[in-house]
């Protein structure tokens, strides 16, 4: 009984501070002691680097973005990589080429996967500054400009941009962006307070000299990258400021994105052994906010089965209350999107599936990163609010 009240109790503690307790400890601290970046006028060379792999519907409007940025065009140019596309990728970034011959290059790849594209793309790229930025998602005007004005602190190696996502027509597509408001005022805190942990990875700019070639199938190369600025000495911070816009996506497609992201974890564990050293300065926060996410479900699982070895009215109101939390998920897909139930079965449905997300992502154990793989589904361009 004392065992299991422990155990209880140590898995409730750990689940508060992960999702709660830290994340506003470190808001006060960034509150209290910010470190904010110091900004200033800045033109450094730019090249956007684009890697896409069958992305033809959005790259006319991507490099339509990136082109149309309030930054000299002398100063900002654009490299796409075609992971092996078999739709009209190609002919799309071909025509770009034949329009703005000094501003945007191509270069077609044997199938590789994105680290594979990003390291045939560093050698050829002279700039000052990498811009890495996916295929879906547009940039707004004063994007590339408000990022070199943050990399012109010494101390600043890498900058995220800020990703908005679009109005969702679902409840999924909601919970989803409200996610990732949360994991967003998460990295902006982690910014003020010395450094994040890696960057957004579709929208962030870094110096060219600390890129480092990634290994051969790294799933997270938005962490991978940063990290290696950040174990340098460097800063990795977010500007708020610098905006692109994204698609909704569908609580079913976050699950897939979400394995393979989590499964990045455990792989840059194993990459990268001195993140839980003294090497590492942010290991405290990599230890709340990665880890202590990722096994999350482990522990909710432990709680769980804890509960049974416990007696008397405890057992049965902890009983109740977890089997009452995850019948609310499986509700969920019953309820109306108009009924006011969903206001509460929906997010409750959204954290479980991102559970699940986090204990699939050990599948990183038994198979290979390329199989963990797949282009996330969103809503037609056509259809966006």
């Amino acid at each position: 009984m004392i065992t299991a009240l422990c155990l209880v109790s140590f898995c409730t503690l750990w689940t508060l501070w992960v999702l709660a307790g830290y994340p506003l400890w470190l808001a006060v601290r960034a509150k209290l002691h910010p470190r904010p970046p110091h900004e200033g006028p800045n033109e450094p060379s730019i090249t956007a680097i684009i890697p896409v792999h069958n992305g033809g519907q959005f790259l006319a409007a991507k490099l339509e973005s990136v082109l149309d940025s309030a930054y000299r065009s002398d100063k900002l140019d654009i490299l796409v990589l075609s992971d092996a596309s078999t739709d009209d990728t190609d002919g799309v970034a071909l025509e770009f080429v034949r329009r703005f011959p000094k501003r945007v290059r191509f270069t077609r790849l044997p199938r590789g996967g994105k680290a594979a594209a990003l390291n045939a793309a560093f050698p050829l790229v002279q700039s000052e500054i990498l811009l890495l930025t996916d295929v879906r998602q547009r940039l707004h005007p004063y994007c590339v400009r408000l990022l070199a004005a943050t990399l012109a602190d010494p101390e600043v190696g890498v900058v995220s941009g800020n990703l908005l996502i679009l109005s969702g027509e679902s409840s999924g597509e909601a919970n989803v962006g409200l996610y990732w408001r949360y994991e967003s005022w998460i990295r902006a805190n982690l910014g003020l307070t010395d450094s994040m942990l890696g960057a957004t990875g579709p929208i962030y700019a870094m110096r060219r000299d600390l890129a480092r070639p990634l290994p051969r199938g790294c799933i997270l190369d938005d962490v991978w990258l940063p990290m290696q600025a950040v174990l340098g000495g460097y800063r990795a911070v977010w500007n708020a400021h610098a905006i692109a816009w994204d698609y909704p996506t569908s609580l079913d497609a976050e699950f897939v994105r979400k394995v393979r992201t989590q499964a990045g974890i455990y792989q840059l564990l194993k990459l990268l052994p001195g993140l839980l050293t003294r090497r590492n300065r942010v290991r405290w926060a990599f230890l709340c906010f990665k880890l202590g996410r990722l096994l999350l479900p482990e522990v909710l699982l432990l709680n769980f089965l804890a509960t049974f070895w416990l007696n008397g009215p405890i057992f049965a109101v902890l009983l109740a209350g977890q089997l009452g939390f995850y019948s609310l998920a499986l509700l969920d897909p019953l309820v109306g999107e108009k009924s006011s139930l969903k206001r509460i079965t929906a997010p409750v449905r959204a954290f479980v599936v991102l559970l699940a997300a986090a204990l699939c992502a050990t599948a990183i154990f038994f198979r290979t990163p390329e199989q963990l793989w797949k282009n996330t589904r969103v809503r037609a361009p056509g259809k966006a609010n």
